[in-house]
């Protein structure tokens, strides 16, 4: 955890985006490290466990973590929270809750409120169109035999 918490501030002493970090372990061994990188990389979703898990997936050759565990320095965001479960580690740690977060003006509570939210009713619009043409694509899937399970 203290390395996620380095990585956290080596982020926020560089200016590369806010003060939050994560290292990825596998037997007692870190494989990756990140920190936040939004504000430098103009890209909302360079947060430090994506980068973190990114680096680890890179460098295992796979897209499961099962066999690790991940330290960050705060409680997930919702996004990273949803690439935590995609990526299926076997445990997370973290230091900082989200309501510490919050009020460090972090606060991520406006899309937890919006996932319960009908689509309908979210503050951003979502439109579904052309739905019968991009069932194709799931019918071509099932029916697909070289594919990669996941």
């Amino acid at each position: 955890m203290r390395s996620a918490i380095q990585m956290a501030q080596e982020g926020m002493d560089s200016n590369s985006g806010g003060p939050f970090g994560a290292v990825v372990v596998r037997n007692g061994e870190i494989i990756s490290k990140g920190y936040n990188q939004v504000t430098s990389n103009n890209d909302p979703t360079a947060h430090a466990e994506i980068i973190a898990i990114r680096e680890a997936c890179k460098k295992l050759g796979t897209f499961q973590l099962d066999d690790c565990e991940i330290y960050t320095s705060c409680e997930p965001c919702p996004m990273c929270l949803g690439a935590i479960y995609w990526a299926r580690p076997k445990k997370v740690f973290y230091a900082c809750t989200r309501e510490d977060a919050a009020a460090a003006n972090f606060d991520d509570q406006f899309i937890y409120d919006e996932l319960d939210l009908k689509i309908d009713e979210r503050k951003i619009d979502f439109e579904n169109i052309i739905r019968n043409e991009g069932l194709h694509l799931f019918e071509n899937w099932k029916e697909k035999t070289d594919k990669t399970e996941y």
